[in-house]
């Protein structure tokens, strides 16, 4: 049990739901949440700010004030315990008397790593681990990921018929799914920090690849676009290259015309020159640029061949899934293409976690078994 009688498990349940509340603000730092507990009551309850700005637990006790001495601190994650653009928040909570500190997670950030639960043990802190691990580490996946590996988490989304096709065979895909789940699809774009097309989707649908409707909460600010064009065939020219929308990535390969590589440049785009792969640009590759960029997690929306590259490489970390309630047939275009496992014995498994329905249409939500 928690502090008189209130449960760890509840307290943890509402300081995941703070952290979540914030996500779109925070990164590329995680988004925490801290709340208080002292006699009974809550006295104090934070969430990260924006980069820069005070972490969870400094808002928490600031929002308890005298109060915090005593108390005991529910974190999702590890406190840090290095100066960054703000000082180390395991000294933050010693020096304000917290008497107890449970946190669900450590982080995997080297600069902290276990740094700030041995600062807290040695301030006097009692430190209970453990406690809502599984929930609070799916919420902080992409961070998670980030931080262990150096690349971006790789969200797929992938919008299909009953029969797995992404477009008619006169190649229209507008529009496949429903008002409801094109919506639901905006937030997706706004819980993440990269919405990442291929050469043939961009050439086919001129996607400007921002967060068209209104969104709540709206990211602090729009998910850069990321083009993946590795033989330099997207043009620098439409939506996706005026910058006023939001920013504007090309990763590219060894052997990209220079010209059509000095139009993105002058068009604002930054343009990253990676190693090429049997297929085009070497996927892994991308994922750790943008992982350079701050990137936690990277929303891929196509094309069928990046996506199907994307699995085969088992580099997707979460899928969500659209079927719309409609057959295009045999000659409409695949939702996957360019890959399929030789055996079934070979095909990798994945995990549902959540289905919904959107109006007509259908939400599957899947995470990697690896």
């Amino acid at each position: 049990m928690g502090a008189d009688g209130v449960s760890l498990e509840t307290l943890m349940t509402r300081a995941i739901a703070l952290g979540e509340d914030v996500r779109r603000r925070s990164a590329p730092n995680p988004w925490v949440g801290c709340v208080l507990m002292r006699d009974g009551t809550i006295v104090g309850e934070g969430a990260s700010g924006a980069p820069g700005g005070p972490h969870a637990e400094v808002t928490a006790m600031a929002a308890a004030g005298d109060r915090a001495r005593g108390a005991t601190a529910v974190l999702t994650l590890e406190p840090c315990a290095h100066i960054g653009r703000t000082g180390p928040c395991a000294d933050a909570l010693v020096e304000a008397g917290i008497s107890r500190v449970v946190a669900a997670l450590e982080d995997p950030d080297p600069r902290v790593a276990g740094r700030g639960f041995d600062r807290l043990r040695s301030g006097g802190v009692d430190v209970v681990t453990g406690t809502g691990a599984a929930d609070a580490a799916r919420s902080l996946a992409p961070y998670l990921h980030h931080r262990r590996t150096g690349r971006s988490f790789c969200l797929a989304k992938i919008a299909m018929s009953i029969d797995g096709r992404a477009a008619a065979a006169d190649s229209t895909s507008k529009w496949i799914t429903g008002s409801s789940a094109r919506a639901d699809a905006q937030e997706l774009r706004a819980d993440s920090q990269a919405i990442v097309v291929g050469a043939g989707t961009a050439l086919a649908d001129r996607p400007r690849l921002t967060i068209r409707s209104e969104v709540t909460p709206p990211p602090t600010r729009p998910p850069m676009r990321v083009l993946l064009d590795g033989r330099g065939r997207v043009p620098a020219a439409g939506p996706l290259f005026d910058t006023r929308d939001a920013s504007t990535m090309v990763l590219t390969a060894d052997g990209a015309t220079p010209r059509v590589v000095d139009a993105w440049i002058a068009a604002g785009a930054k343009v990253e020159v990676l190693p090429r792969s049997s297929g085009g640009i070497a996927l892994d590759a991308a994922l750790e640029a943008l992982g350079r960029e701050g990137v936690l997690q990277a929303m891929f929306e196509g094309g069928p061949t990046v996506l199907g590259a994307l699995l085969g490489a088992q580099l997707v970390d979460r899928m969500v899934i659209y079927v719309a309630p409609m057959v295009l047939g045999e000659q409409g275009l695949a939702a996957l293409s360019g890959w399929s496992p030789s055996t079934l014995t070979g095909a990798p498994r994945w995990t549902l976690t959540r289905t919904s329905t959107l109006g007509d249409d259908v939400r599957l939500d899947y995470e990697t078994r690896r």
